[in-house]
């Protein structure tokens, strides 16, 4: 990735940990608005990191909840 891309999902990254420490959903939205007034380009760049992790998180959850019913299911009782 080129410099950019890495600043824009290291901070996505921390803010995704930041929103989810604080319960504060909204801090995603707000520091895109901030990197917004400063460059449009690193904003876009943030977001894109954002949906991919957010939606990397979601599969992978959804996906180990699969193998875990899986894995009950094999199980005798």
């Amino acid at each position: 990735m080129g410099v950019v891309e890495d600043l824009a999902d290291a901070l996505a990254k921390d803010a995704i940990e930041a929103a989810e420490k604080l319960g504060d959903e909204k801090l995603i939205t707000e520091v895109a608005k901030v990197l917004g007034n400063s460059s449009t380009t690193t904003e876009e760049a943030y977001l894109t990191s954002i949906r991919v992790r957010l939606a990397e998180a979601r599969a992978r959850k959804f996906l180990l909840g699969k193998i875990q019913a899986a894995a009950s299911a094999d199980t005798p009782e």
